[in-house]
Parts: structure tokens; C-alpha cells; sequence
């Protein structure tokens, strides 16, 4: 279908196959169809090894976290998932296409909240969320209406849809970018640390809008280092933590695993996942006594 015939639900399915002809949906148990698979990826920088055999499955219409210490691989990961780093080992797939050698159809399928926001800071807000649309393949009239109720959700004012992202806060920022990375409705939404640098009343309106799109389908792929808010949204999750992945499943799950009662907090859940569980003995003295 033209651009210009889009449908006002959106873009009609791509018949795009693979380069071997095969299916573009990945083969899943009947209820179990996947959307992200990884298999054995790795990534090394010079002598680092950022990711270390990571293997995933994420299944169509999750809320699936991603968490770990800083420097545990999780936006390595991403970057190979969304097609942004070439992996050196490994096999992957999103949205029933590789990432590698069938990057453009998984990009026609995805959308990205980048942990560090790059983007053209001379267009307005307004002006972002529109060439998003456009380049999506939607027509004028179903960019316009979408990004209006987009940027509605996200309590932007009609002078702040107009301001430059370059005089923009850290918050505008991200719900500007936010809402260009969804206005096509993708079928997988990759979110890298989406809640640092915002506000509580902006935190609110983006878990507002993801629970929306969630319940529409999209697949939310959710990179947080705050527990709490990865307990609250996510429905499965897994943990990283030198680049290898150390639990996966339901928090639940993830209790029973490590031998934690029902009601321990997420926190013991995590930290009794890793490896190097991060305590200390070491207290200073000075802190404690009375001031001066």
C-alpha cells in the first residue's frame, strides 16, 4: 500500500521475506511465539568483552526487563538487537528477522529509546515526531493526528511542542523522543534506562503511554537499573551481569531459584542473583558521630 493509502490503524504489514525465503516469524510453542531470540551473543571492545554468550527469548506482548549492574553488557545487547553494533558471535532475531542481514525490515518493526539521546536538535518537537511519522510511511493526516494525541498524553503544552529539542529539558527531550519512536506502532519497543534524568510527573506519563501500548500488542524491552519500577511493569525479566545472563523467568521464578521466600523483596532477588553481590563490611566511623 502507498503512503499516501495508509490506513489510519497504520501501515499495512510488509510482505517482506527473508534472503532464504523463510517465514519472517520465528517458530515458537503454540502460546510461546517469540518476538526476541539470542542466541550466544557476543561483543568484544579492543580487549573487553562486553557481551559474554548472552541468550534471550522474549515472547510477543511482554514487558520484559533487562537489568544489571553499570557496565554489565545490557546496552551492548540492545545495540546488536536494534541493529546499531554487529555482533561477534551469535545468532538473533526480532521480530522474526535478523538483525544482521535483514536490518532494515527489523527497523521497519522496532523502536528505540536510547539511554543517550542523539537527535536533530534544530527541529522542533512538533517537527521531530512528524518526520518520524513521514519516514514510517504514514500519511500526513495520520502522523498529524497521532502525534497531537501523543504529545497530549505526554502533557506537552502547545508552546512546548514548538520549542526546539535543543532549548529542550532532559525530560521534554525523551517524550519527544519517545513519542517518534512509537507513533508507528511498533511491534518491539526497546527502552534503554527510559526513566533517568525525568521527573516524577513525566516518569508517570511515560508509564502511562507504555501500559497503553502494551495493551495494544507492542512488546516492551526494558532496560532499568530501578528495581522498582522493574518490578512493578515487567512480567518476566532477566539479569545481567558480566556481559552473561544469570537468571531469567518471573520474579517469582527468580525467588525459587535462588531460595528466597515468596514475600523477600525484589532487591534480595536481585542482588542473591549475581555473582559479586556488591556488600560491604567497611563502615567509617565519622559518619555515624555526633557533629561538631
Amino acid at each position: 500500500m502507498p503512503a499516501h493509502e495508509a490506513s489510519s490503524n497504520g501501515p499495512e504489514p510488509l510482505p517482506i521475506e527473508s534472503a532464504q525465503g523463510e517465514s519472517p516469524r520465528s517458530e515458537a510453542a503454540p502460546g510461546e511465539a517469540l518476538v526476541i531470540e539470542a542466541i550466544g551473543l557476543q561483543k568484544h571492545f579492543a580487549t573487553t568483552i562486553a557481551v559474554d554468550g548472552v541468550d534471550l527469548a522474549v515472547r510477543a506482548g511482554e514487558f520484559f526487563g533487562f537489568l544489571g549492574p553499570n557496565g554489565s553488557g545490557k546496552s551492548t545487547t540492545i545495540g546488536m538487537l536494534t541493529t546499531q553494533l554487529l555482533p561477534d558471535q551469535g545468532t538473533m532475531r526480532v521480530a522474526g528477522f535478523d538483525p544482521v542481514t535483514q536490518a532494515i525490515e527489523v527497523k521497519r518493526c522496532i523502536g528505540i529509546l536510547p539511554e543517550e539521546i542523539q537527535t536533530f536538535d534544530r527541529l522542533t518537537v512538533r517537527e521531530l515526531v512528524t518526520f518520524s511519522g513521514r519516514i514510517r510511511g504514514l500519511a500526513l493526516d495520520v502522523v498529524a493526528t497521532r502525534r497531537e494525541e501523543l504529545l497530549e498524553l505526554m502533557e506537552l503544552s502547545s508552546k512546548e511542542r514548538n520549542k526546539l529539542l535543543i532549548d529542550c529539558s532532559m525530560g521534554m527531550r525523551k517524550k519527544a523522543v519517545l513519542c517518534s519512536a512509537i507513533i508507528h506502532k511498533p511491534r518491539v519497543l526497546f527502552l534503554d534506562e527510559p526513566f533517568n534524568g525525568i521527573d516524577a510527573r513525566t516518569s508517570i506519563a511515560i508509564r502511562a503511554l507504555l501500559d497503553a501500548l502494551r495493551r495494544g500488542g507492542t512488546t516492551v524491552f526494558f532496560s532499568s537499573h530501578i528495581l522498582e519500577l522493574v518490578e512493578r511493569l515487567c512480567t518476566r525479566l532477566a539479569i545481567v551481569e558480566h556481559g552473561r545472563v544469570r537468571a531469567s523467568g518471573t520474579i517469582d521464578e527468580l525467588r525459587d531459584r535462588v531460595g528466597l521466600r515468596r514475600d523477600a523483596s525484589f532487591e534480595d532477588v536481585f542482588l542473591a542473583s549475581l555473582e559479586e553481590r556488591g556488600t560491604t563490611t567497611t563502615e567509617l566511623s565519622w559518619l555515624s558521630s555526633p557533629s561538631s
